[in-house]
């Protein structure tokens, strides 16, 4: 038996950072992410004879377009993409994060809904990058809301998304509603047996078999 590591990259939707006039999180997906990260960081599932873990990186909006981020020369409205600039000129920070996309297994994203469909932020980070850097690759879906449906209307929208990239999303959906009824503010389950919280772990099944098939193919056909 053997252990299988994965590369995976989680992209976070939101770049909400303000308190909305009634109160609550300045970013609701903060709860999911810190939930996300803790499932992924005790994951190891087996499959066939080996051991699956990931090895995964967050990707966060706030992050990469503000000060000295590694698309803050771009900024969210998308005004320089990678696959527009010669790569010698593409800053050192940019570069290395298109090379982390490019070398990962799969991807996650964590996402709300805005108007019942993609954050720009999402949308962004993403489209930065040509789907060179997707194609052939699997991906998962995990939605978010403080309502009852959990974001799942932006899932039919990412699905797309995703599609186009290359990076095809798994059937199996994830999606958390009245987030602040199921997580604590540091991403612990209120009550561990909700329902909501094994729709994750099936997602995360299907990524993982598709990853380890899909590498293979990679391998096998050295094309990409």
């Amino acid at each position: 038996m053997t252990t299988i590591t994965l590369k995976t990259i989680i992209f976070l939707g939101s770049a909400r950072n303000i308190t909305p006039p009634w109160g609550g999180d300045s970013r609701l997906g903060d709860r999911v992410i810190k939930w996300v990260k803790s499932v992924m960081e005790s994951r190891k599932e087996s499959l066939g004879a080996d051991t699956i873990a990931h090895d995964f990186r967050i990707i966060d909006p706030i992050e990469v377009f503000g000060p000295n981020g590694a698309l803050s020369y771009s900024g969210g409205e998308l005004s320089k993409p990678t696959f527009f600039m010669d790569q010698s000129t593409l800053p050192a920070a940019a570069k290395e994060l298109q090379e982390a996309i490019k070398e990962a297994d799969c991807y996650l994203v964590v996402s709300p809904e805005y108007n019942h469909s993609i954050p720009p932020a999402l949308s962004s980070v993403m489209g930065h990058f040509g789907g060179s850097n997707y194609k052939c690759k699997p991906s998962g879906i995990i939605t978010y809301s403080p309502g009852v449906f959990g974001g799942i209307r932006a899932a039919m929208a990412i699905q797309v998304m995703l599609h186009e990239l290359g990076c095809l999303p798994v059937s199996k959906l994830c999606g958390v509603g009245n987030v602040s009824e199921v997580l604590n503010e540091d991403g612990k389950p209120i009550d561990p047996n909700n329902r909501l919280l094994k729709q994750l772990p099936e997602l995360l099944t299907q990524l993982e078999w598709m990853a380890v098939a899909m590498a293979n193919q990679r391998k096998l056909s050295g094309t990409f």
